[in-house]
């Protein structure tokens, strides 16, 4: 169990990924099965090239954050429709992502990693490790969550609540689009390059069905916890990530076949979006509150004041 819980810490910085654009910007973006796997590469390959682990993982997020970028600029410039765009990129970052390795499969387990201090303290796969983990991805979610409350974290929630009314007050969407994309893969390609050194592998085909993934750890969460505010939203896509985890754990120590993976992810995300509407959830008031939204998934005409700011900001250059 303690290795489904590590998974799922680590799982959780994909799903802030998951979460800016799905729930944050509302944007359907299917990059990320590409850009997971591009961080895990890009990763796996200045590693064995004898690049510092740190410096690795960094690269590997910047390679996500140009996918994120790409599709962004098919979306806002080229004016290809979003969804369209998220599967251009993916399928163009298949091929990249074997450039990149040069095989299917680069193997790390002779390598040197930011796994390896944890593994040569023995406190790999105990609590230590687990609280090791979670620390880490707390302060990247804290960072997440100052930076929607900035000026232009603001100007970002009002894009996908109402793009109309918040580029009438003179904020650029089409940047704040590409902005978030980028940030979002980013985050995505990191927890690809971290998985990879976690299991001592990088695969051409581990970013698979990836976005259903995030998608369950996001619903999941929220529909848990609800996202009355952003840190209770974004706290809320890292449990539903372990949540996630622990109940595949648990489904295939009790038998279940490998191959139905997928199936179990696609009937979870459909009780996670059924289940608070027929008000099933809504019996757990400890758990989650009736009308819990987040600033960014507020109605337009409820948008609260603080969105003028972005506006303010623009007229003044």
């Amino acid at each position: 169990m303690i290795g489904a819980l590590e998974l799922g810490i680590i799982y959780g910085v994909m799903a802030l990924g998951v979460y800016l654009t799905f729930k944050v910007l509302n944007f359907p973006d299917l990059t990320v099965d590409g850009s997971f796997t591009t961080g895990a590469a890009t990763a796996a390959a200045l590693i064995i090239a004898g690049v510092n682990p740190i410096v690795a993982t960094v690269a590997a997020g910047g390679a996500g954050v140009l996918a994120g970028i790409i599709t962004g600029l098919l979306h806002t410039k080229g004016g290809i429709d979003g969804l369209l765009a998220g599967i251009l990129t993916m399928i163009a970052l298949w091929s990249v992502n074997l450039r990149i390795m040069g095989k299917a499969n680069l193997p790390l387990l002779r390598e040197t990693t930011i796994m390896t201090p944890l593994k040569e303290e023995r406190i790999m796969g105990t609590w230590m490790s687990v609280a090791a983990f979670l620390l880490a991805v707390l302060v990247l979610k804290f960072v997440v969550d100052w930076f929607l409350t900035t000026n232009l974290g603001l100007a970002i929630q009002a894009t996908g609540n109402n793009k109309e009314m918040i580029r009438s007050l003179g904020v650029n969407t089409d940047n704040t689009t590409i902005l978030t994309l980028a940030l979002s893969n980013g985050l995505v390609a990191a927890c690809g390059a971290i998985i990879a050194q976690y299991q001592g592998f990088a695969d051409i085909a581990m970013g698979v069905g990836l976005i259903l993934v995030g998608l369950a750890s996001v619903i999941v969460g929220q529909a848990l916890l609800g996202s009355r505010t952003i840190v209770i939203a974004s706290f809320a896509a890292i449990l539903g990530s372990v949540i996630y985890r622990l109940i595949i754990f648990y489904a295939m120590r009790y038998g279940l076949n490998p191959n139905d993976m997928k199936a179990v992810t696609a009937i979870l995300v459909v009780a996670a979006l059924l289940l608070p509407r027929w008000g099933l959830l809504k019996k757990i008031p400890s758990l989650r509150g009736r009308g819990n939204r987040a600033p960014g998934q507020l109605a337009p005409d409820t948008q609260p004041a603080p969105v003028a700011t972005p506006a303010t900001t623009a007229e003044g250059s």
